[in-house]
């Protein structure tokens, strides 16, 4: 009995641990400032470039940390509705629903964190977020406005490395596309895509169209979009600001609010 009362322990444990991640044995928790950076400019991205209703812009960045357990969107995966209404419309209730039922269900959510839109194509915004070893990943969407479906974020960045944490990350950014609008330009009107297509990532040459607005054929690589930086704080330098919820969009405009 007590060799099976062990064993049980040990699997239940074992289950409740992020699947298909080194296990991290980094202090209880850490935080960091997040840093996003717009790059979108009319000089890195000429073609059809948004110069008014709306200009280019980005919405709020709403992003979670958690653990293996859980996805908030994921690369030849089908976008969640709440992913849907995010990058079609800057829409936030329905994804952050989905977070919180993640977060109940599974445990797999440590918590949620926002920042405020930017008004331009180019310009940054920040704001804080805190891992645990039990959820040290981070994921997060920032809408690509004006646009049918088009979106920037990260899926899943480990920011635990054995039993430590990273001092800082920064990852270069390039648009997707939601697979939930057919739309070709940043300003094509709303085109719903049935069948629902899975996320892909948005290429100088994919989709291969020569009316998509990211279509650039004499350049092998689109140049980054977007950056995004993780600096860890110190614990003289903690303090969270108060976060920005995105409210409901009309047409291709993003209307931020303290919450």
């Amino acid at each position: 009995k007590v060799i099976w009362t062990v064993l049980v322990t040990i699997l239940g444990y074992a289950s409740s641990l992020p699947v298909g991640d080194s296990i991290c044995t980094a202090e209880e928790l850490a935080k960091y400032r997040i840093i996003f950076i717009g790059k979108w400019s009319q000089t890195a991205f000429p073609k059809q470039y948004p110069l008014y209703r709306p200009p280019a812009q980005w919405s709020s960045l709403l992003g979670v940390t958690h653990s293996s357990d859980y996805n908030m969107w994921k690369k030849n995966e089908y976008a969640s509705n709440g992913v849907r209404d995010f990058a079609e419309k800057g829409e936030a209730w329905v994804l952050m629903k989905e977070i919180e039922e993640a977060g109940e269900k599974i445990q797999s959510v440590h918590g949620i964190f926002s920042a405020p839109a930017i008004s331009s194509g180019t310009g940054q915004t920040s704001t804080e977020l805190e891992v645990h070893p039990r959820h040290p990943l981070v994921s997060f969407v920032v809408r690509i406005v004006p646009s049918p479906d088009w979106f920037v974020g990260i899926d899943s960045l480990n920011l635990c490395e054995g039993d430590h944490w990273m001092d800082d990350v920064s990852v270069d950014l390039f648009p997707y596309d939601a697979g939930t609008d057919s739309g070709f330009t940043f300003s094509s009107p709303n085109f719903a895509t049935i069948p629902q297509e899975t996320v892909k990532e948005i290429t100088c040459s994919s989709p291969s169209h020569p009316a998509n607005s990211f279509y650039y054929p004499k350049l092998k690589i689109l140049p980054p979009i977007a950056q995004v930086k993780m600096v860890k704080l110190k614990k003289s330098q903690l303090g969270l600001s108060a976060p920005y919820i995105n409210l409901p969009a009309k047409s291709n405009e993003i209307i931020d609010s303290v919450s």
